[in-house]
């Protein structure tokens, strides 16, 4: 079931897809949500193997029909040396290339950059890896988990003394597809405007995790802080913290503006913080941290959640719920948002997938079609792009090519 998107950005842009799991086909499904025509590139009879993972309909994994979505899916069989072939005329009609194998595959199936440049120059070819394509670290495999904790990004997450805390996402995975993304956007724009042809975009797990440190560097080389895990405040930054409130839920409280400060600590019946210079900045709150979490928390715990919430939001102080897939999906806000899509499979099953931002007024993103079918693409794509006759794509599937 397909639904035309009428103004997406990305609408001419051509993408090949080239990889699995989440990095690579994350960076391609946000592309493809603002107009970009995704080509995907699965091996014959097993697909992704996203279309496998975690709660199924039917025989298909829920997430498959979110991350697969505005996709065309085309298999091709790339150890085989007429399914390289296949691909490399298809990069030839293409804008972009994303993978994320592993350092050197590319080459060793003679689709690397330098392959595919003499018949596309043009071509903005994106490589996603846990280390990058250079330096000592380059070949070693590198999943999110793993590239989360050499990053220094797992090193502050937990409580001081315990063992590093994971979130429960693939964060790391999505992270690096977010500067992918960058990356293509700035490479598209830079050949747009003469600036320069095609060229890599190398985007490294651990690197993206990295980037996303604040001062973690800077106060380290210059005053040798090593930050290190602090539960649920911020280190240096005070008040923000997680509270529990009467009722057992727990309500997120960030204090920390100089004016927010005294309002929150009016509120809360404690003028005495309020009217206190040695609170009136974030320096002086740092060190009496303790003592404003221990008032903060008092409060809390004499009062239901909601009444906490409401109470602050009429003083202009920034607080909320912690929130599960229930809560967003009863709040009006998030309906009010777009940010549940019902979208049908076929004629007589559908399933609701997370909408997508950014939000553009002129010309908005959509999900056209749920994740495809294993190959469902194929035919219509080597016959548009690549004129491939009935007899060639015969004797490509009884090969096993595609």
């Amino acid at each position: 079931m397909t639904k035309e998107l009428a103004h997406g950005p990305l609408q001419g842009i051509r993408i090949l897809e080239l990889g699995q799991l989440i990095a690579g086909p994350f960076t391609t499904t946000m592309l493809g949500y603002f107009g970009a025509e995704v080509i995907k590139i699965e091996p014959p009879g097993i697909g992704d193997p996203i279309r496998r993972w975690r709660s199924m309909k039917g025989d298909t994994s829920l997430w498959w029909y979110s991350i697969g979505r505005n996709k065309k899916s085309v298999t091709v069989d790339l150890r085989h040396p007429d399914g390289q072939a296949v691909v490399r005329e298809l990069a030839a009609h293409c804008d972009v290339l994303v993978e994320n194998f592993r350092p050197g595959v590319m080459e060793e199936w003679q689709l690397g950059p330098e392959d595919l440049k003499a018949t596309n120059p043009d071509l903005v070819y994106t490589r996603i890896s846990g280390y990058g394509q250079t330096g000592p670290y380059a070949e070693k495999p590198g999943f999110a988990s793993v590239c989360e904790g050499i990053s220094g990004f797992r090193h502050l997450i937990g409580f001081p003394g315990e063992a590093p805390v994971r979130p429960n996402l693939s964060l790391g995975d999505s992270i690096a597809s977010l500067h992918a993304i960058i990356g293509i956007l700035m490479a598209l724009n830079a050949r747009e405007r003469g600036v320069h042809k095609g060229q890599v975009v190398d985007v490294a797990l651990y690197e993206t995790m990295f980037n996303m440190l604040e001062s973690v560097v800077p106060e380290y080389a210059e005053e040798g802080i090593i930050r290190e895990a602090s539960g649920t405040t911020l280190t240096g930054i005070v008040p923000t913290n997680t509270y529990r409130c009467q009722d057992d839920k727990f309500v997120i409280i960030g204090g920390n503006g100089d004016s927010i400060f005294k309002r929150l600590m009016t509120e809360i019946g404690r003028d005495d913080f309020a009217a206190d210079a040695a609170m009136a900045d974030n320096a002086g709150r740092v060190v009496h941290q303790q003592k404003i979490d221990d008032a903060i928390s008092l409060w809390c715990s004499q009062h239901p959640i909601q009444s906490v919430i409401e109470r602050l939001e009429a003083v202009r102080v920034p607080a909320g719920p912690i929130y599960n897939a229930e809560d967003m999906a009863n709040d009006p806000h998030f309906q009010a948002r777009g940010l549940f899509e019902k979208v049908a499979i076929d004629a007589s099953n559908s399933v609701t997938i997370p909408g997508m931002c950014p939000k553009l007024d002129g010309t908005p993103g959509g999900t056209q079609w749920a994740g495809p079918s294993l190959g469902q693409h194929t035919e219509q794509v080597l016959r548009k792009l690549l004129n491939m006759s009935a007899d060639k794509l015969e004797s490509l599937k009884n090969n096993a090519v595609i």
